[in-house]
């Protein structure tokens, strides 16, 4: 919708103003202006029309000012792409709108860090931040948190902020544990870089440590990040003969999937020669052939719980202690078991 420029007649609009043509309270007006879904259309459509009509433009400080806090909390992801952000984000959302609370979303470009200046500004216009673990360096976090709540998600363990997490090392442990004796995989290999996030590192290690127990060689991780491109990239060092393996425990389903594409591709039957596993369970790891044995964990629980906290650290209500969420290996195909039910949990 376009907008004619400001002119003196409406340079005196406020919020309030805005309230009151459309009929509405001024958090109402906030969450529109924000962009939340928890307002109905009809009600969204009155106040961009007020907005319109009095050519209001928002200014954050005074807002703040006017209700003494801001009535919104800040999310810092590295991107949007894949299942996983995207159910994170959702469940902050849901639970963000429940609250009555508007999400300001920040995210953190390769090319473009958010450094302390660019976190600083994000912290001060929100009344709590969530953070993805391992996307900024924990000096910067622990000086925002002196100022107001700073929580971490999926990340390791860290001093100075509050850390809210899925289980990883256990699962994964249980996971390769699984390929080695319960199919007699000697040689599997991971996919990933443990230095990516470290929540992948803590895969690498429940895999690793299965591996030393059983006093077998744990061999060099494949690298890569969490993409599809990074799977067809492992398959590729695979079907070069680069690595020898017999299985390989993938950092997410994303790399699973595409991995397993390209080797079948390439004429490697999975799971009769290589044996594949993921992580996520993501909704096309069981409906793919072979479908995908994986690990789930509840990404959308955990944005909404992110989301909670903040809410509860920002009043002063009492804290829950969550401790590690937990995750479940959920066996298919792609090891070697006989396939579920697709629609099974």
């Amino acid at each position: 919708m376009s907008r004619s420029t400001s002119t003196p007649e409406h340079a005196g609009t406020t919020i309030y103003s805005v309230a009151e043509a459309a009929g509405v309270s001024i958090a109402t007006v906030s969450r529109v202006i924000q962009g939340s879904t928890a307002v109905a259309e009809r009600t969204r459509a009155k106040v961009l029309d007020a907005i319109d009509r009095l050519d209001y433009v928002p200014l954050a400080a005074a807002r703040s000012l006017a209700v003494r806090h801001h009535e919104a909390v800040g999310l810092v992801l590295p991107e949007l792409h894949g299942p996983y952000f995207s159910e994170l984000l959702m469940g902050f959302e849901q639970a963000a709108a429940e609250l009555d609370l508007s999400v300001v979303l920040a995210l953190v470009e390769p090319d473009r860090p958010l450094d302390a200046p660019r976190f600083t500004r994000l912290a001060a216009g929100v009344d709590g931040v969530a953070v993805l673990g391992g996307i900024i360096p924990d000096d910067v976090l622990e000086r925002a948190a002196r100022q107001k709540p700073v929580l971490v998600v999926a990340g390791g363990a860290t001093t100075g902020f509050e850390r809210l997490a899925a289980e990883n090392v256990a699962s994964s442990h249980e996971l390769t544990t699984h390929l080695l004796d319960a199919h007699g995989r000697t040689r599997p290999v991971f996919a990933g870089d443990p230095a990516v996030a470290p929540d992948v590192r803590q895969r690498f290690e429940g895999y690793a440590t299965a591996l030393l127990e059983r006093g077998l060689e744990v061999p060099a991780p494949l690298g890569g990040g969490l993409r599809e491109s990074d799977g067809a990239a492992a398959a590729e060092r695979l079907l070069a003969g680069e690595v020898t393996a017999d299985a390989v425990v993938c950092a997410n389903d994303e790399v699973a999937l595409a991995l397993t594409t390209r080797l079948v591709a390439g004429g490697v039957r999975v799971p009769e020669d290589l044996a594949v596993t993921g992580w996520d369970d993501v909704m096309a790891a069981r409906y793919v052939r072979p479908g995908l044995t994986t690990v789930r964990q509840p990404v959308r629980e955990l944005g909404a719980l992110a989301a909670r906290r903040l809410h509860e650290r920002i009043t002063g209500a009492e804290p829950g202690d969550p401790g590690l969420l937990a995750t479940r290996v959920v066996l298919r195909g792609s090891c070697g078991c006989p396939e579920p039910s697709p629609t099974a949990p």
